[in-house]
């Protein structure tokens, strides 16, 4: 099997997703664009059914597994959207979900997952170890795992958003993309690069986890101490195996992003733009309004909102709504 996913993987994942997940909307920021420096778009995720991006690659993934493969159910681990992406995925198909989750896993996230009825294993300890429980849980039950970025299908759901951005801006000059575990950049930068070449992709990586930016300077995966970001859905110590020479390939530049500049985002988008973004969907704007990125002001930038799934008292906080 091939570990990366095709042009053609996405499209076919478009034909079978498009009953199922919403073409998101692309919307002109024009009150945030002064400060960020062109013109800017933004893809919000967070308008999705389940409140990210994940659902497309989880959907795609249980959609292409054989009824008998799923019998039993499905597994993941996930610090959250990946979860609820894949809980959804199983209620749709009536089958069993059992995600391993983080204890430092954000509240709602959690509650979300139950909420589309999926088993909840708390686990503490590294996305390393939690998928070695994962894998020994599936072996005991026979259930089917569904890798939220090393897995090429998982990789081609989320590369639909590419190709709904190139349907609604044909004149896209810059993309910016969040990078975790890199499943999200992998399947868009496959999607734009593979049918239209001249577009920069970038990705905006939290200062405090820069896996994939060293790993670019040291012309090899390189795993580094896992730090706290605010930016959580984002916080993974090693890069992605498969993502990795996919991002190598096809991602014109990784720019690191400080938790301020995080946090700046998420207050320009719910202020200027009316959308709700967690902190890891926030990085790309935070990116603009640090200056990390050179742009244009006639440059039609696009940035994808991944996700929106956070506490309203923690977005509280971050708002200053109490002063």
């Amino acid at each position: 099997m091939r570990n990366y996913p095709t042009i053609q993987d996405i499209r076919e994942a478009q034909e079978r997703l498009k009953p199922h997940v919403r073409h998101t909307p692309l919307l002109r920021a024009d009150k945030i664009e002064k400060a960020a420096g062109c013109q800017l778009y933004l893809k919000p995720e967070t308008l999705q059914i389940t409140g990210a991006f994940k659902i497309r690659g989880a959907l795609n993934k249980a959609l292409s597994l054989s009824r008998g493969e799923i019998a039993n159910g499905i597994i993941a681990t996930s610090s959250g959207n990946h979860a609820q992406g894949l809980a959804y995925a199983a209620r749709m198909l009536c089958v069993k979900a059992i995600l391993v989750l983080p204890v430092t896993t954000p509240k709602i996230k959690i509650e979300n997952t139950k909420a589309l009825g999926a088993e909840v294993i708390l686990f503490d300890g590294d996305t390393a170890a939690r998928w070695k429980r994962v894998y020994e849980i599936a072996e005991e039950n026979k259930y089917a795992t569904v890798h939220a970025f090393e897995d090429p299908i998982v990789m081609a759901g989320q590369g639909t958003i590419g190709c709904e951005i190139l349907q609604d801006l044909d004149d896209v000059d810059t993309l910016i993309v969040p990078v975790g575990g890199g499943g999200l950049i992998s399947g868009i930068a496959t999607a734009i690069k593979e049918t239209k070449p001249s577009v920069r992709v970038i990705g905006a990586e939290p200062a405090l986890t820069p896996k994939y930016f060293h790993s670019r300077i040291n012309k090899e995966r390189t795993t580094l101490p896992l730090k706290n970001t605010i930016a959580d859905g984002l916080r993974i110590s090693v890069p992605g195996q498969n993502p990795y020479p996919i991002i190598e390939k096809y991602v014109d530049e990784i720019v690191l992003v400080e938790d301020e500049h995080i946090i700046a985002g998420m207050r320009a988008l719910a202020k200027d733009a009316k959308l709700i973004a967690e902190p890891a969907a926030s990085i790309g704007v935070g990116a603009l309004l640090a200056g990390s990125i050179d742009v244009k002001p006639d440059e039609k930038v696009c940035a994808v909102l991944s996700g929106g799934n956070w506490d309203l008292r923690d977005l509280a906080k971050i708002y200053n709504v109490a002063g």
